[in-house]
């Protein structure tokens, strides 16, 4: 299924031009707070009404200002997963989970509720009230209740933004499962580039009201020029595999034949997943460093210097890993006389990647 969006809608100050298509799986709007992300997200839902443009689910047309054209919310057939979950309260959690599927069309195979409750692993919550439940549970239930309405199309406006750290990373391998396992796809509104690297499929970068950039996740994340929330959010997405857990508390990966060691990892051996790798915890070395306490050395030919505006450069290095990003000053890279087409090795430190940037595997990583 695709979802073609074309909109145009002014505010005072300020307007949202978006032109994109999203495919299968889980495509991110990606960008600042106040960049357009929730006007297209709420133009897709029926929340909000374009001043002009044209939007298609799964080849049905839903706004078409030039033919008149506007369904409903109701009749559009999407899941909307919000910041908080916004369950009834009065309502146990099956009985929330229950409502979502009052709205399945007439004749349209919707999820099982024992499957859905299952794949949010939500059983034992099932006769519980939402006042009794952590801001992580009221989400996988608000979950739940969206793919209990027989969407063609899920929403997720920032649904990690109202939770800390220790609840974010609890759900984020839900949304993981949501990815792999089930046919719907999403789209996910974020501002946060390790959330963009554990679940995109595609990206689409808003800045300003505008499309700076559509693509992978690796490519997008790998290009400070369309960074939004900053160059300290670039980084390379390696693709892995799990090669061993060791007893000191490390996970070995293999890495494009490159050994990547990490504070371990949950995936089983064999398992693939993709890391990313923040370019400021990258250092460089014009041979190989021996004495040193880094595990993680990965040779490369730089193919790309780029100098912003700061005392900073990023130097893109083509490694058998994968690309990796160093961010160095200017300085080091004048010191070091690093030019395009030398050999050098990244160096990356083993607890400097954090277990959000670790994540399972996705077409378009």
């Amino acid at each position: 299924m695709t979802l073609k969006v074309s909109i145009n809608h002014a505010y005072d100050g300020f307007s949202v031009q978006a032109d994109f298509e999203a495919p299968d799986g889980v495509t991110v709007l990606f960008g600042r707070s106040g960049s357009g992300k929730t006007t297209v997200i709420n133009a897709v839902a029926g929340l909000l009404r374009p001043d002009s443009g044209c939007i298609e689910i799964a080849n049905r047309r839903v706004l078409d200002s030039k033919a008149g054209i506007f369904v409903p919310p109701h009749k559009r057939r999407i899941g909307y997963i919000f910041q908080e979950g916004r369950l009834f309260p009065h309502l146990t959690v099956k009985q929330n989970l229950q409502y979502g599927q009052r709205f399945v069309p007439s004749g349209v195979v919707c999820e099982d509720l024992d499957h859905v409750v299952d794949l949010l692993g939500i059983a034992h919550l099932l006769e519980r009230q939402p006042v009794g439940l952590s801001g992580g549970e009221k989400q996988r239930v608000a979950i739940g209740r969206a793919l209990l309405s027989g969407p063609e199309l899920l929403l997720a406006d920032e649904p990690l933004a109202a939770l800390d750290e220790t609840r974010k990373s609890e759900i984020l391998p839900y949304f993981e499962r949501l990815r792999s396992e089930l046919s719907v796809p999403i789209l996910y509104v974020s501002h946060s580039a390790a959330e963009v690297a554990r679940l995109a499929t595609t990206v689409v970068v808003l800045q300003d009201g505008r499309i700076a950039r559509q693509g992978s996740a690796a490519e997008v994340l790998s290009d400070p020029t369309v960074m939004p929330t900053g160059v300290r959010a670039v980084g390379a997405l390696l693709a892995a595999t799990v090669k061993a857990h060791h007893a000191d508390g490390l996970s070995e990966l293999d890495v494009g034949g490159e050994t990547l060691f990490l504070p371990k990892v949950s995936q089983s051996v064999g398992q693939s997943l993709r890391v990313r790798v923040p370019a400021q915890d990258v250092t460089l070395a014009l041979t190989r460093p021996e004495g040193i306490s880094a595990l993680n050395i990965v040779p490369g030919v730089i193919s790309q210097i780029r100098s912003g505006d700061g005392p900073g450069v990023m130097v893109s290095l083509e490694t058998a890993a994968g690309m990796v990003l160093a961010r160095v000053t200017r300085r080091s890279a004048g010191q070091l006389g690093l030019v395009e087409g030398m050999t050098c090795h990244a160096v990356i430190k083993t607890v400097a990647i954090a277990p959000e940037d670790v994540g399972g595997p996705a077409a378009g990583a």
